[in-house]
């Protein structure tokens, strides 16, 4: 395996079924416990995101450095709040450890369903995170045990679909939101909230916009630009090897190549070029290759 990328782990990921493309982002498992792992290999990077986030340990344990640490042993960590935890849109790269071998699996929910669904003021968990069991309403956790005990992850992706579809379908907005990307997802959460409630102006769609997401409106398109950037860049790279920056800011929306080169450090910490390199070659940006 090129770079120090490790050919026993698993990690997977599931699109959701069209009933529920405007609720669930994804589902994503990771399975290390087939693998022998050096300690820089036992970290996950995560960037920025708009979502809300379950997340089930299923075996092992995973610890949370503090922002803006480096991949260090060294650093003192924090456990996760509990074994299936809950988590608001983050608006800086996260940084996570494992000990030893782990398997969890992650729900990626748009914050607008998680206040539909749960009644959460998503603002008040920009990141942040607790026990989902203490802070999700009583009627959620059947699905937080039945996950922890589904027999495989097949089985815990039906639960979490059966749980969410009919509920989705019983309050989701009568416009419909395309989640599929953030971009897609933000300007239809605007277009939503200009056609919601009293008062048309843009300070009352921007106050409803952060209300349901939990970040404001100029979060959620920069997020959602660096997310379009990301894609178009790895899809360009397939066909011709590393992608070019200047043309890719040019396409994307960006002021110039500078200005990409930023706002990808902002999302991810690190530089495109760094961010490129590391997704090819360390194993602890396995969330990243799975979007490729």
């Amino acid at each position: 395996m090129p770079g120090n990328l490790s050919p026993h782990t698993i990690s997977r990921l599931w699109l959701p079924r069209p009933a529920l493309a405007s609720c669930v982002r994804a589902v994503m498992a990771r399975d290390t416990r087939g693998a022998r792992l050096d300690d820089a290999q036992r970290f996950d990077h995560m960037p920025t995101s708009p979502l809300c986030g379950l997340f089930w340990q299923l075996e092992g344990s995973t610890e949370l450095l503090p922002r803006g640490s480096p991949a260090s042993t060294a650093v003192p960590r924090e456990p996760m709040p509990g074994r299936v935890v809950f988590g608001g849109p983050v608006t800086v790269p996260m940084l996570y450890w494992h000990p030893g071998p782990t398997y969890g699996l992650m729900l990626a929910l748009t914050a607008d369903a998680v206040h539909r669904l749960t009644g959460l003021e998503v603002a008040e968990w920009v990141d942040r995170r607790a026990d989902a069991h203490a802070c999700l309403p009583a009627d959620w956790r059947p699905l937080l045990d039945a996950v922890l005990h589904a027999p495989d992850d097949e089985a815990r992706v039906a639960c979490i679909e059966d749980f969410l579809e009919p509920r989705w379908q019983a309050v989701r907005p009568a416009l419909p939101l395309h989640a599929h990307r953030y971009l897609d997802w933000a300007q239809s959460l605007a277009t939503h909230a200009a056609l919601s409630g009293p008062g048309k102006s843009l300070r009352q769609m921007e106050r409803r916009v952060k209300r349901w997401a939990g970040l404001p409106m100029r979060a959620l398109l920069g997020m959602g630009r660096a997310e379009r950037a990301f894609f178009e860049g790895m899809a360009n790279a397939a066909q011709r090897g590393a992608p070019n920056w200047a043309e890719l800011a040019d396409a994307t929306g960006y002021a110039d190549q500078s200005h990409l080169c930023r706002e990808v450090r902002r999302v991810t910490g690190f530089s495109p070029e760094e961010l490129y390199r590391r997704i090819q070659e360390d194993e602890s940006f396995w969330s990243y290759r799975l979007w490729q």
